[in-house]
């Protein structure tokens, strides 16, 4: 059936991208200057993580440019696995600062490590937290507006920046009453938070590049056998993003109709179910004559 290209929303996504961009670098410059001024590893390291929040929003930049150029003659399907593609890329990008945070907590253990808490790295931690707080807050919103899987994923990635600042505001506080190692502690515990995430990004993400099924089978069965002209139905397969879904099942007709009843019975098949599930854009409907068994 009808090949649906999806609806360009890139221009839009990009807006996004660029006021976040903007937003992140400045939170991750505060954090890290002061981080390395007053010599703590928690500070530093929501730095840096702020600092991927950044690059990913680079990396997303690119890859909605790409996702979004309508379909050509080698992929007639459209482009928008990359953009699954560089959700993956953002992934390896949380792994890359758990690996930073744990060098960093290293070095603390085997050296000396003191770190001087002030006024003002309370101010830093709780102004560029509520940064934060606004980026995802705003970053999802948009995101499922305009049915971006990157945007959600992005703002689950600044979500973890949040998280993170929480324990080391937590940490400063034990810190400043003479626990040192609070520090370090903060730093493993930040390292495990953004770890997990990531690890929840990239299973997301890999779904998608694996073709996992995306709509319940029995919930599209009922569907499908509701639609006056269809005697059964088996075959039914579903796969890409929760945003853009593409399926297709094979359906049986009585086998006297005519071709051109079929055909309309398949498109109004398609209208079913794109009324019940609105996220499917790709549809194709198999016709077969009735005495094949439902599978």
């Amino acid at each position: 059936m009808e090949n649906v290209a999806p609806v360009n929303n890139a221009p839009a996504i990009r807006k996004v991208l660029i006021a976040t961009l903007a937003l992140n670098v400045a939170v991750s410059l505060a954090k890290v200057i002061y981080g390395y001024m007053t010599n703590s590893i928690a500070m530093t390291s929501d730095g840096f993580h702020s600092f991927f929040d950044g690059v990913s929003n680079i990396v997303g930049l690119i890859g909605i440019w790409i996702a979004y150029h309508p379909p050509d003659e080698n992929h007639p399907y459209g482009h928008k696995k990359y953009e699954t593609l560089f959700t993956v890329i953002i992934s390896a990008m949380i792994f890359v600062t758990c690996f930073q945070i744990l060098k960093q907590v290293y070095h603390s253990i085997v050296e000396y490590h003191d770190t001087q808490v002030t006024s003002i790295s309370f101010a830093v931690m709780l102004i560029t937290m509520a940064v934060n707080i606004s980026v995802t807050i705003y970053e999802r919103k948009k995101g499922i507006e305009l049915k971006s899987e990157f945007l959600v994923a992005d703002a689950m990635h600044t979500k973890s920046d949040i998280l993170a600042s929480i324990g080391v505001i937590v940490s400063l506080i034990i810190t400043k009453s003479g626990y040192r190692i609070a520090d370090t502690i903060a730093g493993l515990v930040i390292a495990f938070l953004i770890a997990r995430i990531g690890y929840e990004i990239l299973k997301k993400a890999s779904d998608v590049l694996v073709d996992t099924i995306c709509i319940d089978t029995t919930a599209l069965e009922g569907v499908i056998k509701s639609v006056e002209g269809v005697k059964g139905c088996h075959d039914i397969r579903t796969r890409g993003t929760e945003h853009s879904i593409n399926l297709d099942v094979h359906i049986l007709v009585d086998p006297r109709m005519s071709i051109e009843k079929a055909h309309k019975v398949a498109d109004a098949l398609e209208e079913k179910i794109k009324g019940s599930f609105p996220a499917a854009t790709d549809i194709v409907v198999h016709i077969e004559p009735e005495g094949n068994d439902c599978k």
